[in-house]
């Protein structure tokens, strides 16, 4: 038990940077999806009152599944070279971020 504790909080700085790392991966990919689907270098600012509702819906929806399946592959990635090199799984719960 001590160990994964140990593993745990050694995986916490390495998380975080995993977590900044995806979410520009994620912007990047977000403003690169928006250009080639709306011919827009800028994503609709949901405050910009010439912009629609439908608009403001499918960029934030195409922008949070498009950071949600980034930053799960990215977790994903993370976690199982960690668990390569140490053998053992670096969050305490099935299920939990560290």
């Amino acid at each position: 038990m001590a160990k994964k504790k140990k593993l745990s909080l050694v995986y916490q700085p390495v998380g975080f940077a995993l977590g900044w790392a995806s979410g520009a991966l994620a912007g990047l990919a977000f403003r690169k999806t928006w250009k080639a689907l709306r011919h827009e270098d800028d994503a609709p600012d949901p405050l910009d009152p010439d912009r629609g509702w439908g608009e403001i819906l499918l960029a934030a929806a195409i922008q949070g599944a498009i950071f949600a399946v980034v930053r799960s592959a990215v977790d994903r990635s993370g976690a199982k070279a960690i668990a390569r090199s140490t053998g053992a799984w670096p969050v305490k719960e099935k299920g939990g971020r560290a």
